[in-house]
């Protein structure tokens, strides 16, 4: 049987659909590809490219997934430090917030840590501007926590709406459209199709809120020649980021932090902690320093659990400091 280069293009636990071409096939991985597969992470996704074997007429068994060049993830729900893939090779990454009750900068900025790490570039999407009678401060708002994103206001209600969003839509590019449930993404969907492919729910009046009304990632051929990457909205978003990807999110706090005495600080209460004179001061934002340290926090966590001999080091450094400080107020 022949072999062939494939995309997957919808996702079903270990379920495929898979694009070559004119042709589509439905598809299983081989055993070896499971043997081969260290963790679950390894396995295909929506967006891989792979190499599938044709066993029948539109039937195939993937063999192996070719290396990718983004990869956008989350830490799996649960105790274990999992990695859960959302999509692969993507360009882009519209983030979609809602301009109603959906709208939090802090969790834009969670998703902005994982766009940062997964390589592919970030667009916040300012949804539903038709519901917001005063959008110059929300605008403002998030332009400060976009660390230089670029922010696009939309509307799938209003007469060019979308222009923004559309004319960063080029032939050619994967693009992953993210964000929580009932931030309008499948309502995006449909008018970049022009059609109702994507079915949309009404969300609640009291929190913004809706069901998941895309309940499988899906790639889509949009009309322009650029394909789009419809997830599921996400009520739990852990991060599966590293420190450099959330200092990136955070620009501002990473270069005063430079300054710390201690190259690890975690600007809790250290001595010498250039951050601490920061906030002092107001130089630095005291949300965006709570949500800095938040992240933080979350990075560290899967650090030291995915590293015991790391827990094991940093629990002597602050036996040291704490001793050193103990030391110094004796002595005044």
């Amino acid at each position: 049987m022949s072999i062939v280069i494939a995309r997957v293009v919808l996702s079903q636990r270990d379920q495929y659909r898979l694009a070559a071409e004119s042709l589509e096939f439905s598809a299983e991985p081989s055993g070896a590809l499971w043997h081969r597969c260290s963790t679950r992470a390894e396995m295909p996704v929506v967006g891989d490219w792979v190499a599938a074997r044709i066993v029948a007429p539109g039937q195939a068994i993937v063999e192996e997934v070719l290396p990718r060049r983004t990869l956008f993830s989350r830490r799996a729900a649960g105790k274990r430090e999992d990695e859960q893939p959302i999509a692969a090779n993507i360009d882009l990454v519209f983030l979609v917030c809602g301009l109603d009750g959906d709208f939090n900068p802090r969790r834009l900025e969670r998703y902005l840590a994982l766009a940062a790490e997964s390589g592919a570039r970030p667009v916040v999407v300012l949804n539903k501007s038709d519901l917001c009678p005063d959008i110059g401060p929300r605008i403002s708002e998030i332009s400060a926590a976009a660390s230089g994103a670029p922010v696009i206001v939309a509307s799938t209600r209003t007469p060019g709406g979308l222009d923004g969003l559309r004319a960063c839509v080029l032939p050619g590019l994967t693009i992953a459209l993210l964000g929580s449930s009932g931030a309008g993404k499948s309502s995006i969907v449909n008018a970049l199709l022009g059609g109702d492919r994507q079915r949309v729910a009404e969300v609640r009046e009291s929190d913004s809120r809706g069901r998941h009304t895309t309940t499988n990632r899906e790639l889509i051929l949009l009309p322009s020649g650029a394909a789009l990457i419809d997830t599921p909205g996400m009520r739990e978003l852990q991060l599966w980021a590293s420190r450099e990807s959330v200092d990136s999110v955070f620009e501002e706090i990473a270069a005063v932090a430079a300054g710390c005495r201690y190259r690890d600080c975690t600007h809790s209460g250290e001595p010498g902690c250039a951050v601490a004179r920061a906030l002092e001061n107001g130089t630095l934002d005291e949300d965006r320093m709570q949500s800095y340290r938040k992240l933080q926090g979350e990075v560290l966590r899967h650090e030291l659990l995915a590293d015991p001999l790391a827990a094991q080091a940093r629990k002597r450094k602050w036996k040291a400091i704490h001793k050193a400080m103990r030391g110094h107020y004796r002595g005044k």
